[in-house]
């Protein structure tokens, strides 16, 4: 077998790295600057963050560079952002893509923060602020290894692609859903597909299955009266809390256990509630809360809905209230990518050669945007080191670990596999 001439490059590469800890900080303050929130979340959407990586990406000098805005009147510039940068390599016939998100949640309540959520805070190897690992950290590691070998002015093995997507918060219907309708082509079976956005602290989980996502919204309508005289009305606070206990029912009705999940089981948890009255003593008339549903594969989404009904029937009659409820998101699993997978073997042989640790393949119960390149059949791994803290007060990531994190993607875009 010929020498792997991009063998000896792997230590120039994982040194010039090593001197990007100020850059890598820097970018960090600049992208945790920008709020990038959906309109959901009551934000302006991701277009500031684009324009600012748009504009880092382009200074790289891509061979290729898409736009691909998906069409959103909600917010000012009436469209989400979605960018894909095309970096050539030796073999064309195969892409190693890299794919963050644009968008982050909000900060929530701020009283739970120590400082400003959009200001980044540096306390030695810990850099804190809101996105800093959800998804900042897979911007910044897949950025600063592209850099790594424009300045070193080689070809990787591959074709690089880093995609940007929005929208993944609330759906990704806007956002990478959207990029796979306008340019499917693009993605092979034979690619290696890596999505940046899960892990856990030693570097060690691959993620190669998720459970099936649901969020539910329901609605409650009922009479609204002075609090001195319950019987002149119909309490749908009492009601949702009535709901909230009768759903309990389905995490014993879906009991079944998978050990490939942490944790093994499916989850079923009453999370956003929205306001009803302004004042203590007004029965409220009108309730809305929300349940995240994370489903093991093995249930269909159809099966919870039907027994959600069942449970939706029972608490209507016995309380009067009226009781709708609507599908916000919902992503049936797709089956697995193989263990065997090139993607997966790939991250095992980089985690191996960075941080002398041993990867393996599990499932999560969070949702990535790999579930939408699996239902196409197309392999695609989540892999990051990530302090778990994600969607928290004062989110942190490890400033070693987004340039170890550069070096594991730097090593995949040299080494090629099979």
């Amino acid at each position: 077998m010929a020498p792997d001439p991009l063998g000896p490059l792997w230590p120039k590469i994982r040194r010039r790295l090593l001197g990007y800890k100020n850059e890598c900080v820097q970018l960090l303050r600049e992208l945790t600057a920008i709020p990038a929130l959906g309109p959901e979340n009551g934000g302006e959407g991701e277009q500031a963050k684009a324009l600012y990586l748009q504009k880092k990406l382009k200074a790289l000098n891509p061979q290729r560079m898409i736009s691909l805005p998906c069409p959103d009147h909600r917010v000012p510039s009436k469209n989400r952002p979605n960018l894909l940068a095309l970096f050539a390599g030796r073999d064309p016939r195969r892409t190693v893509w890299i794919l963050s998100h644009l968008d982050t949640v909000p900060p929530g309540d701020r009283r739970l923060w120590k400082s400003d959520p959009y200001t980044l805070q540096q306390q030695g190897d810990r850099l804190v602020g809101r996105g800093v690992e959800d998804n900042h950290h897979g911007i910044v590691s897949s950025y600063l290894a592209v850099k790594a070998f424009q300045e070193e002015g080689v070809l990787p093995a591959y074709t690089i692609g880093v995609v940007l997507v929005s929208d993944e918060e609330t759906g990704s219907r806007r956002g990478v859903q959207y990029v796979l309708k306008k340019q499917a082509k693009l993605f092979k079976p034979e690619d290696l597909i890596i999505v940046p956005d899960a892990g856990n602290p030693e570097g060690t989980l691959i993620e190669v299955a998720e459970k099936s996502l649901l969020w539910l919204k329901f609605s409650l309508f009922g009479t609204s009266c002075h609090a001195s005289r319950p019987d002149l009305g119909v309490n749908t606070l009492r009601a949702s809390a009535q709901l909230i206990l009768a759903l309990e029912q389905l995490p014993r009705r879906f009991k079944q256990r998978d050990r490939t999940f942490e944790p093994p089981i499916s989850t079923f948890e009453p999370t956003k509630k929205e306001a009803n009255v302004l004042n203590v003593n007004t029965i409220p008339g009108e309730d809305v809360f929300y349940l995240d549903c994370r489903v093991l594969p093995v249930y269909s989404l159809k099966q919870v809905l039907e027994r959600v009904q069942v449970i939706v029937s029972a608490v209507s009659r016995k309380t009067g209230a009226r009781i709708t409820y609507e599908v916000v998101n919902a992503v049936q699993a797709p089956p697995p990518t193989s263990n065997q997978a090139p993607v997966v073997r790939a991250l095992q042989e980089a985690v191996r050669a960075v941080y002398r640790k041993e990867a393996c393949a599990r499932g999560i119960g969070g949702a990535t945007v790999a579930a939408f390149f699996r239902a196409r059949r197309l392999p695609a791994a989540v892999w990051m080191t990530t302090l778990e803290t994600a969607h928290q007060p004062n989110e942190t990531a490890r400033l070693s670990r987004m340039i170890g994190d550069a070096q594991v993607l730097a090593h995949i875009f040299c080494h090629p596999v099979a």
